[in-house]
């Protein structure tokens, strides 16, 4: 199982502390990898339901500014030099796709192929609204955008002609990455899980360190590897990253459902680490590695 934390890219860290250095302190600790989060804006009165809460409600205020999520992996991106990095997940019907798939491919050859770019459909209508995207085709663009990234990395994309956006010939798209940049797909649903079988190489499944569950968990991944069989793929192609929210200073919680969590499939944890306590990156590194080589 491999251990990674949150770099925080909202509230008032990204200036106080600095990413990049926050990054760093991560990687040095020993976290093999290092994730952001993604809103564009955020409306002040939400009525859309947060499905990773249970009352539905977001735990942050609206007035939190979010840094970009891809501007700030290309800020971690040139201050480490060997974790992993990826979002958890970016919203990506929110995003150009071709305009994406560049900075994806960007980000990737200048970290020396350290990309993983977790991706969801979104839960937000009212953010979709503002971009003036279409919250109910969410998911067809959804689809449509990953065939499009992926063949811009290639260098030389094919025409696409889909429901939503047409790609002509002779398209260059430089700096193509060189390898298979992997895609995880967020999200709960059925359909979300599909996706990360079909479309996708994985799952980033979230649950707050308040609620852990390894057997809602467990169910996700058999899910998701039973939709892999049926596409025929085999379940070893797929990774499951669990990003654990509100675990800032509850990493002993995490770290005593670490084995059950690794039982149900769970091949990375993503955790927060607490900011306002000296050495508590080194310190939450050491408990769950520990736990994991136990």
């Amino acid at each position: 199982m491999r251990i990674g934390a949150k770099v925080p890219n909202s509230g008032p860290l990204p200036v106080e502390r600095g990413m990049a250095a926050m990054a760093v302190t991560l990687e040095e600790a020993g976290f093999e990898s290092l994730w952001v989060s993604d809103h564009v804006v955020m409306p002040r009165h939400i009525e859309s339901r947060y499905p990773f809460a249970a009352d539905g409600k977001p735990t942050w205020p609206s007035t939190t500014p979010y840094f970009d999520a891809v501007v700030a992996l290309a800020a971690i991106a040139t201050a480490t030099r060997r974790a992993v990095i990826g979002t958890a997940v970016l919203v990506l019907p929110l995003r150009h796709p071709v305009v994406l798939a560049k900075q994806a491919a960007s980000i990737d050859v200048m970290s020396g192929g350290r990309l993983v770019l977790g991706v969801g459909a979104g839960w937000l209508a009212e953010e979709f609204e503002a971009l003036n995207v279409p919250f109910g085709s969410r998911g067809e663009l959804f689809a449509e955008w990953v065939q499009i990234m992926r063949a811009c990395w290639t260098g030389e994309p094919p025409a696409f002609w889909g429901k939503h956006y047409r790609l002509p010939e002779g398209v260059i798209s430089e700096p193509a990455p060189g390898r298979h940049i992997p895609v995880l797909v967020g999200g709960h649903s059925p359909v979300a899980l599909s996706r990360a079988a079909t479309v996708g190489d994985g799952w980033v499944a979230h649950q707050s360190a308040t609620a852990l569950d390894p057997e809602d968990v467990r169910q996700g991944v058999q899910e998701m590897r039973a939709a892999a069989q049926r596409a025929g793929r085999g379940p070893g192609e797929l990774w499951t990253v669990l990003r654990v929210i509100d675990s800032a200073s509850r990493a002993e919680v995490v770290a005593a459902q670490l084995p059950r969590l690794r039982d149900a499939g769970v091949d990375e944890v993503v955790v927060d680490v607490n900011w306002d306590e000296p050495g508590s990156a080194a310190g939450v590194f050491d408990l769950l590695s520990r736990e994991v080589l136990r």
